[in-house]
């Protein structure tokens, strides 16, 4: 095996993201809150209906005045008196209106401000339903809202959310069952198998025929044991984390490299650049990232002269290991498609003999699990370059 430390970690672009809606186009905030749209609603009602009643009660003064008998002093004629009466009306009415509009503009920034405390109130119940929802998950799927008060809406939104969790962990509880009893059920088979072919195989008395077959019995009955634990490990990894611990990146690719480098072919140059990149998360699980990387990136390369880099390290502010590799070229549209689980190049076959087809699917479940994004992209001249970036830790 040659070691040789290349070129820093490559930066690939990654995936294209869904168009922003027409809403962020348009400069709007992209979200507003329950509270602050009760505010605003609060608000608008009330500005409203104290228009409305200024309105009312503007109408209904100006009537009362126009109506109103007045007697003036002697000698003073009726059309004075009119436009005395005229003049009183008129400033009555602007001091009303005025005065009116100013308590109004007072009052309502009051309504404002109390609506906002109160929308708060009323939405405390909604708030700790979301607060246990996010808390929540497959190891604490035992626990309940259990939210008290009136038989409200809210009331019903947490029961129902309630019966929902009760139905989720009897259904992890069913998958982990299921998962422990296929383990076993489907190892064991191939496990007695295995020993009967090798005992076979190493009986002295037993034909050339008879220990070909056996060879390529055995080498079916590996394909089907890395297919069973292959499957297994995904159907594990679809699952949240249960351990959660500081692992630095270039350690696990360490140790996967010098358990690697046994199995390498000599025909493969493998260079490396292990840089510390610290993430959380399941340690047996990562490495099982990183040897599925290593692995898909020996078996999938050239015939002759083939090269393996392994880095890892930070990249715009995520823990991330890369891969890259010498290999067939692979067009761009059939990229993504090599990550769903046995799909390969150019085949759809579920049988082959390099691999199951599970190593990149294996690859993006386990980096979900860990909240982190797997994309890869063509390597000019052939091959891949697949990069993980993971959480750093705190």
């Amino acid at each position: 095996m040659n070691t040789e430390v290349p070129t820093e970690l490559v930066a690939s672009p990654p995936p294209v993201r869904r168009r922003r809606r027409l809403r962020d186009l348009k400069g709007l905030p992209d979200q507003v809150s329950v509270r602050m749209r009760l505010t605003l609603l609060y608000g608008v009602l009330f500005f409203f209906a104290g228009g409305l009643l200024l309105f009312v009660t503007t109408v209904l003064v100006a009537t009362i005045l126009n109506n109103l008998s007045v007697v003036g002093p002697p000698g003073v004629t009726p059309f004075e008196l009119h436009e005395w009466q005229q003049h009183y009306i008129d400033q009555t009415m602007r001091q009303l209106v005025g005065r009116s509009l100013l308590a109004l503009a007072g009052v309502g920034i009051m309504a404002l401000i109390l609506g906002y405390f109160v929308a708060d109130r009323a939405l405390a119940p909604l708030q700790k339903v979301t607060t246990a929802a996010r808390r929540l998950s497959e190891s604490t799927l035992h626990e309940r809202i259990a939210l008290e008060g009136p038989q409200d809406e809210i009331k019903e939104l947490a029961d129902t959310f309630d019966a929902m969790l009760e139905r989720l962990g009897q259904a992890f509880d069913s998958q982990r069952r299921f998962v422990g009893n296929a383990s076993h059920e489907l190892r064991t088979p191939l496990a007695i198998n295995r020993t009967l072919l090798e005992v076979a195989l190493g009986d002295p008395e037993c034909s050339g025929d008879l220990k070909a077959v056996g060879r390529t019995l055995l080498v079916n009955n590996a394909r089907h044991e890395r297919l069973i634990e292959g499957l297994l490990l995904l159907a594990r990894t679809e699952r949240e984390l249960t351990t959660r611990t500081p692992v630095d990146l270039a350690d696990v690719a360490a140790t996967v490299l010098e358990s690697a480098a046994k199995r390498l072919d000599p025909d493969v140059t493998l260079h490396t650049e292990l840089t510390p990149g610290s993430t959380v998360g399941d340690p047996v699980l990562l490495e099982h990232l990183v040897s599925n990387l290593v692995d898909n990136a020996v078996k999938h390369n050239v015939e002759e002269h083939g090269e393996v880099w392994v880095r890892t390290g930070v990249l715009d502010g995520f823990a991330a290991v890369q891969v890259e590799n010498t290999g067939a070229v692979v067009p761009a549209y059939e990229v993504e498609r090599l990550f769903e689980p046995f799909r390969r190049l150019n085949t759809d076959r579920i049988e082959s003999a390099k691999g199951a087809g599970l190593g990149l699917s294996i690859v993006r479940s386990v980096s979900s699990a860990h909240r982190g994004t797997v994309y890869a992209t063509p390597r000019a001249g052939g091959g891949l370059i697949v990069t993980v970036r993971l959480p750093l830790s705190p």
